[in-house]
């Protein structure tokens, strides 16, 4: 999910500042990656399904992922997933 959220960012917003974070929260890995807003406007890369395809793989882990905009129009990615038992 962090490369393709990364690939993402250099795509559709090449040149930006991008943090990533990973932290347990409650029970949950939170993976968050979030970028700068471009410093102009970026034409859209074509359809793809890096998110919907995140989206897939947080399911299968009973877990979910939202993405959006920043208030600085920037853009967010994050994932909550489950920790269990067997992932040590």
């Amino acid at each position: 999910m962090v490369q393709e959220a990364l690939s993402n960012v250099r795509r559709h917003a090449p040149g930006t500042d991008a943090a990533v974070t990973v932290a347990a929260v409650d029970g949950a890995l939170r993976v968050t990656v979030v970028n700068t807003p471009p410093a102009r406007p970026v034409a859209a890369a074509g359809p793809g399904y890096g998110l919907a395809g995140m989206r897939e793989r947080a399911a299968l882990r009973d877990g979910s992922l939202e993405a959006g905009p920043t208030p600085d129009g920037g853009w967010k990615v994050e994932a909550m997933l489950p920790l269990r038992p067997e992932d040590g």
